[in-house]
């Protein structure tokens, strides 16, 4: 075992937890712990329950991979409790976790920079929906904004559609949004180390890159290189970094946007904890880039930080 692997101590890695993304969650923890292991890493899974606290204490952890998804884990509160326990963690910190993961608070900010992403409305009514209809117009996109993995997301085309869309979304919980469409083309920016990895075109059957077609459809295509021109994707990568530092976020990441058809590109969101599965973007990207998937994983382990600690 080299020096450098040494130095990382015992180290947790997060996963599962308690919100709608467990299954993935798991998924994900499972694919970074058996890397760690592969490199001589000292790696553990934890499942994360309420008992989280007792665990990492009996455990004398020296470093935790947070691989949790949505809230709980992605969400500012597990990036508190570390703190708290002076434990380096990989990822965003607590603003930064939490902000990315209010999709309407990291609007506002980028809507206060000036930086492009697709007006929305807060729908909280059957008068709401009336309302965001006539600001948005058709199609638009109903999202609940504490949700990650596409979950609670509707596209609605016509205008029956909207109220049954706000109450599914209603059982995310937290605040809800309709968005206007974006028509075009969907990419995704991988962060790693304040580098941007090539950049992933997305195209599915499906209305939109929901959940089916992130996880289980064996037809969403992943296209990398993205077939971009050299000047655009260095300007998308230019943009998506100033989306990444807007909302303070560190060390990983991935910014999904869309380009519509006059190749305008409009910021969707900021994943502060984004997959590692099968079919997950970050280490597609990463391979593009020539990085192996356990290669990754070490870089992501060695930029664990605590920041008060």
């Amino acid at each position: 075992m080299s020096v450098a692997i040494k130095q990382f101590g015992k180290v947790a890695v997060l996963m599962g937890g308690l919100s709608a993304e467990r299954e993935i969650s798991l998924l994900s923890g499972n694919a970074v712990l058996k890397a760690l292991k592969n490199k001589g890493v000292d790696a553990y899974g934890v499942d994360v329950d309420e008992n989280i606290i007792d665990v990492l204490k009996a455990g004398n952890y020296q470093r935790v991979f947070i691989m949790l998804h949505g809230r709980g884990g992605e969400d500012g509160s597990m990036q508190g409790l570390l703190e708290m326990m002076k434990m380096p963690y990989t990822g965003s910190g607590v603003m930064a976790s939490s902000l990315a993961m209010d999709k309407l608070k990291t609007k506002q900010v980028w809507q206060a920079m000036e930086l492009p992403t697709p007006e929305c409305c807060v729908i909280d009514s059957e008068q709401s929906c009336a309302l965001a209809l006539e600001k948005l117009g058709l199609p638009l996109i109903v999202k609940p904004v504490l949700e990650g993995s596409s979950i609670g997301m509707s596209k609605v085309e016509i205008n029956d559609e909207l109220v049954p869309a706000w109450k599914m979304a209603e059982q995310c919980g937290g605040t809800i949004i309709a968005e206007r469409w974006i028509e075009g083309d969907e990419y995704t920016a991988a962060v790693l180390d304040g580098q941007i990895l090539p950049m992933i075109k997305l195209k599915t059957a499906h209305k939109f890159y929901d959940y089916e077609a992130k996880y289980d459809a064996n037809d969403t295509q992943y296209i990398c290189p993205c077939g971009l021109s050299d000047e655009d994707e260095s300007t998308f990568a230019a943009l998506s970094k100033k989306a990444f530092d807007a909302v303070g976020a560190s060390a990983w990441g991935r910014v999904d946007f869309m380009v519509d058809e006059k190749g305008q590109p409009w910021l969707i969101e900021v994943n502060t904890v984004p997959g590692m599965t099968s079919h997950s973007l970050v280490p597609m990207a990463a391979k593009q880039a020539g990085l192996s998937f356990e290669n990754l994983v070490l870089t992501i382990l060695s930029e664990a930080r605590c920041e008060f600690c």
